[in-house]
């Protein structure tokens, strides 16, 4: 399953972009061109899958601090809106995605004054020449298509703050909104790891077996402990550690209540370093590790600014476990470092996109509005 394409209008400094991707996708700026606005908008993807979109934009400042602020026309139902595009190649099919949000009319009765509501909602499949329609939402109302192929309205009416998509998930009755649900809620988004003496990278866990890494880092022990005990094969991973560490090892007992792990040095042989004792760059590493080495990788995994607190000879191995985990997951990347973007460019061919502010906006260098980069058209 493949993140085919994306578009954003009108969302913080993306005032209309669409861009096509592959499956190394590598983002590089300066500080404030917009480039985590970018990551952002795959996540507030996930969370209208999720039914959280509202609450989602609520968090980080409301419509008003949403909404693209740079000059624009007097439009009546400005919106941010965002669309994607998933190829699933196991069902040869292709699965199209778009929502939009924005603000209650002044008049309107339903939902909070200030509350980003949802307005608008597609989701299509193609499987042969064309996409055919399976969910529309226009306002509250949800037409969708029946059995026979005809689209009749859905009994329920969406709050504001609801998102159709997550909605007909939860009935159960719509195979195909339930397989698209699963892909994008697979997706796992790694903003930067916590490293302060209460991180969750740094505390014991509970011994459940983990096939991937949270988010937060929070079963990273955990996830260790499964590679280790269960899949019993940490070849990569040890390698990566040996690297990065100055040839250190791995140190992970066999769990009892809580799973915890250890380094052992070169210099120490005979002593086992805990997670509290580790250096910031090295616990962040260990968690970038894990989220590329996992028992079992997610379609996509994002990385913002993965270099942060890195040594500098910590990025060759970052980049080969990235290629590494390339072949099994799509990988997106927003970095600073030119290290890290040419040993990635070197192992898996994904030329830079080199992200840039043109009137106002965020864009990609070299992007032509189709979505497609002179590079890649070569």
């Amino acid at each position: 399953m493949q993140l085919r394409s994306m578009s954003a209008s009108n969302y913080r400094s993306l005032r209309k972009i669409r861009m096509d991707l592959a499956g190394v996708n590598l983002f590089i700026g300066a500080n404030g061109v917009g480039k985590s606005n970018l990551y952002r908008s795959l996540q507030l993807v996930q969370a209208a899958v999720r039914g959280r979109l509202a609450h989602e934009i609520a968090a980080e400042g409301g419509m008003a601090s949403a909404l693209w602020s740079g000059p624009r026309r007097v439009e009546k139902n400005f919106r941010i809106k965002f669309d994607v595009e998933i190829l699933d190649q196991e069902r040869a099919a292709t699965f199209y995605y778009g929502v939009e949000a924005g603000l209650r009319p002044p008049k309107a009765a339903a939902g909070f004054a200030f509350e980003p509501q949802v307005k608008a909602e597609h989701f299509a499949i193609e499987t042969g020449s064309r996409p055919v329609t399976m969910m529309k939402r226009d306002g509250p109302g949800i037409m969708v298509r029946d059995e026979r192929g005809r689209m009749e309205p859905y009994p329920e009416q969406a709050m504001t703050s609801e998102t159709a998509i997550a909605l007909l998930g939860d009935a159960g009755h719509y195979p195909e909104v339930g397989t698209f649900r699963r892909m994008v809620d697979g997706w796992r988004f790694f903003h930067g790891f916590r490293t302060d003496r209460d991180s969750p990278l740094r505390r014991p866990c509970l011994a459940v077996t983990a096939p991937m890494l949270d988010e937060d880092g929070g079963n990273l022990a955990a996830v260790l402990a499964t590679l280790v005990h269960t899949r019993q094969d940490t070849v990569e991973l040890d390698a990566a550690i040996a690297s990065a560490f100055g040839g250190a090892r791995l140190q992970v007992p066999e769990p009892g209540e809580h799973a915890e792990f250890g380094v052992i040095f070169p210099d120490f042989p005979q002593r086992i370093f805990h997670p509290r004792e580790l250096s910031d760059g090295q616990i962040r590493f260990l968690g970038l590790a894990t989220a590329l080495m996992s028992y079992r990788l997610p379609p996509l995994i994002a990385l913002n600014e993965p270099e942060s607190s890195l040594h500098p000879d910590m990025l060759d191995p970052l980049a080969d476990m990235i290629a590494e985990a390339s072949r099994y997951s799509q990988i997106w990347i927003v970095t600073h470092s030119e290290h890290l973007a040419a040993a990635v460019f070197a192992r898996c061919g994904a030329r830079p996109k080199r992200v840039i502010r043109q009137d106002g906006a965020t864009w990609i260098d070299g992007m032509r509005l189709t979505g497609v980069t002179d590079e890649e058209d070569e």
